[in-house]
């Protein structure tokens, strides 16, 4: 068995952001706009007036500040409210693609080695563009990348499963390495006509590059184990795919708009994926610490999923056994939002310095399914 390192990391961050006072300002137009339509139906009852979103609502529930986005105009258009991304053919490089590719160069370069080390590239995102040919072959291709490729969704945390199932590849001598990337437009799938979720995502891409410590050179980090774990629920989900036209009523076969059917869309329990996930998390962290022989207070940092400041405070709180600090638990979420299965790999790209050899830091990801998975790493020399 060959034992796994995570050699390199890229990430690629649109260039266009979008702050909670923008956000609110699109989104109380538009409910301004509803009230005032269905004024008469509010009046008689039949329907609940909407209401305003705010910037300090946005911060407390989840401390996002602001997001990065593909497109900003179509987001903050009242009349509109989703972003605008132009079709491309066959013969060109699909959005997704050409985002992980970005996100891997990076990686790459900071590598240093020649992509014919690379034997195989997994695309681990919450949602691809198409069903096929894989967004991993896609990328392969552009790449120069031999071997073979494919794509695999866990939600958000399916950079975990991506690197769990890289460095399971490297120790079975199948491949010499592999890329994992994370390509996620999450506001795409986002309901920006949700109060309650309409701030919650972002869009970017990132990439791990996993290879066999024999062949790794000097520095990176020692994956000591990976742990998954998987409950189902419906409290965090997605109805969006292809079986949704065979479900209209009439004889028509245009596609099922998204107004009006916001399940085809994300949708959450808020309190109750809270309530049901930080416990699940916290023990699946120190089980596995346990497990390795770890005392997991003694981790140096945590990089978990980007997802909420508060359910992240408080695992980490659990893991530490005491308030942790900025530097001990690292949330980038205040500038990128939740970007799903990228939100950790983001917070370990951007924060992975002042270690020594030895030192141990936690990768944790967790999300829709339910589903979790942790990497723990330890600084080489």
């Amino acid at each position: 068995m060959h034992k796994a390192v995570i050699a390199a990391t890229g990430l690629f961050t649109p260039d266009q952001s979008i702050s909670n006072d923008e956000l609110v300002l699109a989104y109380n137009t538009w409910v301004d706009g509803w009230n005032a339509t269905n004024a008469a139906a509010i009046e008689a009852g039949e329907v609940e007036p909407k209401t305003h979103s705010s910037s300090a609502f946005i911060k407390k529930a989840s401390g996002i500040k602001s997001r990065f986005v593909m497109d900003k105009e179509g987001i903050l258009d009242p009349s509109r409210m989703v972003p605008r991304l132009a079709p491309r053919s066959n013969d060109e490089i699909s959005i997704l693609a050409e985002m992980a590719v970005k996100a891997a160069q990076q990686a790459i370069a900071a590598w240093g080695k020649p992509v014919s080390e690379i034997g195989a590239v997994i695309c681990a995102a919450s949602n691809m563009q198409r069903a096929y040919p894989a967004m991993a072959i896609e990328v392969q291709q552009a790449l120069g990348i031999d071997g073979f490729a494919f794509d695999m969704n866990v939600a958000c945390s399916s950079a975990t499963f991506g690197i769990k199932t890289a460095a399971d590849f490297v120790a079975s001598g199948s491949v010499k390495a592999v890329l994992m990337v994370n390509p996620e437009i999450c506001s795409a799938h986002l309901n920006f006509k949700d109060r309650d979720s309409h701030f919650i995502f972002g869009d970017v891409a990132t990439a791990v590059i996993v290879e066999a410590e024999d062949q790794a050179g000097p520095g990176g980090w020692n994956i000591v184990g990976t742990k998954l774990q998987t409950q189902f629920s419906n409290a965090i989900r997605n109805n969006f795919g292809f079986l949704n036209r065979t479900h209209l009523p009439t004889d028509t076969a245009e596609p099922i708009p998204s107004d009006g059917l916001t399940d085809k869309l994300f949708v959450q329990q808020g309190r109750k994926v809270f309530k049901e996930v930080v416990p699940m998390v916290s023990e699946m962290i120190v089980e596995h610490a346990a497990e390795l022989g770890i005392d997991p207070t003694s981790y140096k940092r945590l990089w978990l999923h980007q997802a909420n400041i508060n359910m992240n405070q408080l695992i980490g709180k659990r893991v530490l056994g005491r308030e942790p600090t900025p530097e001990e638990n690292v949330i980038i979420l205040d500038d990128y939002a939740n970007t799903s299965s990228a939100g950790s790999i983001i917070a370990f790209h951007l924060h992975n310095q002042g270690f020594e050899a030895g030192d141990k830091g936690l990768i944790c990801s967790f999300g829709a399914g339910y589903s979790a998975g942790t990497v723990v790493l330890e600084k080489r020399g």
